[in-house]
């Protein structure tokens, strides 16, 4: 997990991001978390496609949350906007406030929700109709 500000308050998120061009969404978890964490990881599963959308007229965000294990610390510079990153228990995570309803509804997946294998995902989705 890792805290950043939003808002003028110090909240919890997943260390989370957007897919680049040319990027796998397996590639931009190991990135993302990696900028966000300081830590590599093997993706071992997808727990779930999530939607949120904080009001009304605003972006819906949509996520895809992957179970992974860590390799290890890289030691890398965080990206600004993260203060550090933590190893906690469901019940520290519970316990803090979190950057979106999203964070706690994943969270709490983890703990019963069936994982989905990565074989599901295919990074052949872009044809060269929709490339070109």
């Amino acid at each position: 997990m890792v805290k950043e500000w939003q808002d003028g308050t110090l909240v919890l998120n997943q260390p989370a991001g957007h897919i680049e061009n040319d990027e796998s969404a397996l590639e931009a978890v190991i990135r993302e978390t990696q900028e966000e964490s300081g830590w590599l990881v093997k993706p071992i599963g997808l727990l779930g496609l999530y939607s949120f959308t904080p009001f009304e007229g605003a972006d819906t965000y949509h996520r895809l949350c992957f179970l992974c294990e860590p390799i290890t610390e890289t030691h890398t510079p965080l990206d600004d906007d993260i203060v550090s990153s933590h190893w906690l228990t469901y019940d520290e995570i519970m316990a803090l406030p979190h950057r979106s309803p999203l964070i706690k509804t994943c969270i709490e997946d983890s703990q019963n929700t069936p994982i989905v294998p990565l074989t599901f995902l295919s990074d052949q989705f872009l044809s060269p109709v929709l490339t070109s």
